[in-house]
């Protein structure tokens, strides 16, 4: 069961994330279980698998702009770091930030 306590261990900044949710936790909560569940996750791994980096920057960018304002740090911070990387266009490894984020958002899926 997704917690406050269990998104603390997972390493969210739980008190940012709720700052900008006005201290409604179940609010906050119901938001990131919504987080998780974005089609953008799906949509950021097809249009990467078929090398559309113009589709996986936005869906890249959708995530990031949801998982910050949470505040779901781990699975925020390589999300952010492709988006950057899908903006300019630079040349990299994209399945290993890919790897990652399916990794943390699993993590969080197994806290729900």
């Amino acid at each position: 069961m997704l917690t406050i306590d269990s998104l603390k261990e997972y390493g969210a900044a739980v008190e940012e994330g709720l700052a900008r949710c006005m201290n409604n936790e179940a609010f906050y909560l119901k938001l990131v279980d919504k987080a998780v569940k974005d089609p953008a996750f799906e949509s950021l791994e097809k249009a990467l698998g078929e090398n559309k980096l113009d589709e996986a920057f936005e869906a890249a960018h959708r995530l990031k702009g949801a998982l910050a304002n949470l505040s779901l740090t781990p699975v925020c911070k390589p999300v952010s770091e492709l988006t950057e990387l899908l903006r300019n266009k630079t040349e990299a490894d994209y399945g290993a930030y890919l790897k990652e984020i399916l990794q943390q958002k699993k993590l969080l899926e197994d806290l729900i």
